[in-house]
This record gives structure tokens, C-alpha cells and sequence, in this order.
């Protein structure tokens, strides 16, 4: 496992956080389009959950994309879907751990505003909303925040559904040919969308209401794909029978800026739980796999009995490479400064991500294939 000092030296020095090799590159671009495909999903349900279940106390039909025919339930039912769960896990992380200018506008006097206007004009036509809100004044405002998560990340999985979709196609045509090919593509595409706007609004009663107006300034890199990165790749939340939630065995870190049960700390043990490892998604993916990849996989070890596993694995690699453009994208200088205040600034901020990312599991930046 490489120390914060080599992984401080790559990042300075622009290299890759993961090993070149033609594997390496088959298990990304494939575990990359696989999650693209899924993530076009999770994109559209959270922002029909946003936009068409907002301020509904029990959304039993929430998964369902507004498709509530006879076959679409029983396939619901018999679990024949891709499990939303995982989506709403990540948007709860977010939620939960809030950072960065989203987190900050929605504790901001301009939104608390907004949310009174929503719920005086949503009151007025609810009968169970007008009983509700005096006895649990922070009830539909801390509706109104959760949903306002959610429609920004499913704008920032737009995006990257996306990105990683063009990824492949781009390796198909053989525009990308390496692992540096792959970092590099993820960071222009981060960069290219930097700039666009985070916004969300609502209809009520015939009436649009901003929740994240125009002129909240939010933008798709600072405010949403980072405190993402933070949330769900690093710190994640604990998750059942990995660790005691006993606050004596005090295994818990009280300071949620210390967490590490993210995506990239993750063991690939197929729990078939949402949080670590993420085998809800992994399960997803699987119904997504590029042929290429699940022949591969076949090849590999157990084949199919441990192919989530495999996946999990490979997963790990892309968000990796993910993190790595990610860093990339937002490094302070150029990283062929000659300035010396700006290489003290990169260097420091180098240092920062690898004191992060060197309890990761980074056992897989140098492997060449799966067990």
C-alpha cells in the first residue's frame, strides 16, 4: 500500500493514483459504463421524487417513477428493479454530513424564507400538512432541505451518467487507450461542467416557488460534486455489523469530518447492504455489465459466484480514478508553476488528499487483477 507521501508525490506530479494495465483499463471503462447506465436511473428517480413527491409524509410509491401499472408494481415487488435504496443512501449521506455552499444556502435566512411561502400555500390545501406543521414546526422545513438534496443529486448523476456513458464510447473508438486517458477525460468533463448551474424548483397549488433559485449561485462542481465526493466516497456512515454502534466500544469517531466508511474504504464483502460496501449497487451494475467485462469476470477465480464482489473491486479502482480527476480538476495552480507561493499551494493541497486517502483501500491502485 503506497504511503501519503507517494500518493502526495503522484498527485504533484500528475500521475495516475492507479497502476497502468490494459485490466485496469477493462475493469474501469466497463465498471464506469455499467454505473452510467445506472446512474441515468437513480438520476430520474430523484428528481421525480424532488419534483413530484415534495412534501408528501409517505411516498409509498416513491421508486415507481409515477408508472403505477399492474406489471410495473408486481416487478417492484418481486425486487425484478434496480434498487433505489442505494440512491437515497447516498442523498441521505449528503444530507446528513452537509458541506459546501448547497449545505450553507439551506441554513441561509433566503431559504428559511422560501420554505415558509412553500408551506403557507401548501397548508392551505392539506389538511394533514395544516395539523402537522404547528405541533412539528421543523417537520416540512427539514422536508423541503431533504428534497432539495435530492433534486441536486440527481442533476450532479446526470451529469456524470453521462460522462461515464461517452467514457466508453470514447474507448470504443479508441480515443482513450489508458488509465492517464481515463483520469484525463473525467477531469475535462468535471471541469467543462464546473460552471453549471445547481437550481430547483417546485409547483404548488399552480404556483412556482424556488427552493435553489438562479440567484442562489449554487454551481454543479463546488457545491454539489464535491460535498459528494466527501460524503459518499470518504466519509459514508457506519454501517450495521461492521462496526459497534455501542458508544462505549467508542468505535465511532463523535467528529463526522473523521469518518471513513465511504466508497473508496470499503471491503468488498457482499453484505447486500447499501452503506459498506455498497452491494446494493454492485447488484445494479451487475444487470448493466458490458459483455467485455462480465466475460472477464467469468474467467476469473469463482467466475459468477463472487462476481459482486469482482465488481465491487473494480468499482473501487474507477472511484479512485474519479477522485483522482476530481483532485486534479481543483488543484490551486497549474501543476507546471514555477511560482514558488503556488507549489507551496498545490503541495499543500496534495498533502490534505493523501493524509485522506492513505487509510483507503488502496491495496488496489497496484493490482493487476482479481483474486
Amino acid at each position: 500500500m503506497p504511503t501519503a507521501e507517494e500518493l502526495e508525490r503522484r498527485l504533484l506530479a500528475g500521475e495516475t493514483l492507479l497502476a497502468e494495465g490494459a485490466n485496469h483499463l477493462l475493469e474501469v471503462v466497463g465498471v464506469l459504463e455499467s454505473y452510467g447506465e445506472v446512474l441515468d436511473a437513480y438520476s430520474i428517480n430523484l428528481i421525480y421524487q424532488a419534483e413530484q413527491q415534495f412534501l408528501n409524509p409517505f411516498p409509498v410509491f416513491k421508486f415507481l417513477d409515477g408508472d403505477l401499472s399492474p406489471a410495473k408494481i408486481w416487478r417492484h415487488l418481486i425486487h425484478d428493479r434496480l434498487n433505489f435504496e442505494y440512491a437515497e443512501y447516498c442523498q441521505k449521506a449528503m444530507f446528513w454530513h452537509g458541506t459546501g455552499g448547497l449545505d450553507a444556502y439551506l441554513d441561509s435566512d433566503t431559504f428559511s424564507a422560501s420554505c415558509e411561502a412553500i408551506i403557507a400555500r401548501k397548508r392551505a390545501r392539506d389538511p394533514l400538512l395544516a395539523l402537522l406543521d404547528p405541533i412539528f414546526r421543523d417537520f416540512l422545513p427539514e422536508l423541503i432541505r431533504s428534497a432539495a438534496t435530492t433534486h441536486a443529486l440527481g442533476q450532479f448523476w446526470r451529469v456524470m451518467s453521462d460522462l461515464f456513458i461517452d467514457l466508453a464510447n470514447a474507448e470504443r473508438s479508441g480515443e482513450v487507450q489508458s488509465i492517464v486517458d481515463v483520469v484525463e477525460f473525467i477531469k475535462v468533463g468535471l471541469v467543462n461542467a464546473a460552471g453549471n448551474p445547481i437550481t430547483y424548483g417546485v409547483m404548488v397549488a399552480g404556483e412556482h416557488y424556488w427552493v435553489l433559485p438562479p440567484d442562489a449561485g449554487l454551481t454543479f462542481l463546488a457545491d454539489v460534486a464535491v460535498p459528494y465526493v466527501e460524503a459518499v466516497f470518504l466519509r459514508g456512515m457506519p454501517f450495521l455489523g461492521t462496526v459497534s454502534f455501542n458508544a462505549q466500544a467508542q468505535q465511532i469517531s463523535p467528529d463526522q469530518a473523521r469518518f471513513t466508511y465511504g466508497a473508496l474504504f470499503a471491503d468488498p464483502l457482499p453484505s447486500m447492504g447499501a452503506g459498506i460496501p455498497p452491494s446494493l449497487l454492485m447488484q445494479d451494475m451487475f444487470r448493466h455489465l458490458p459483455e467485455p467485462l462480465h466475460a472477464w469476470y467469468r474467467d476469473c477465480g469463482r467466475g459468477e459466484g463472487d462476481v459482486r464482489v469482482k465488481i465491487c473491486s473494480s468499482f473501487q479502482k474507477s472511484m479512485f480514478c474519479v477522485t483522482n480527476a476530481a483532485i486534479a480538476g481543483t488543484m490551486p495552480y497549474s501543476l507546471t508553476t514555477q511560482a514558488p507561493d503556488e507549489q507551496r499551494a498545490n503541495k499543500a493541497y496534495a498533502a490534505a488528499w493523501a493524509s485522506r486517502l492513505v487509510t483507503a483501500r488502496t491495496d488496489c491502485l497496484g493490482a493487476q487483477g482479481l483474486d
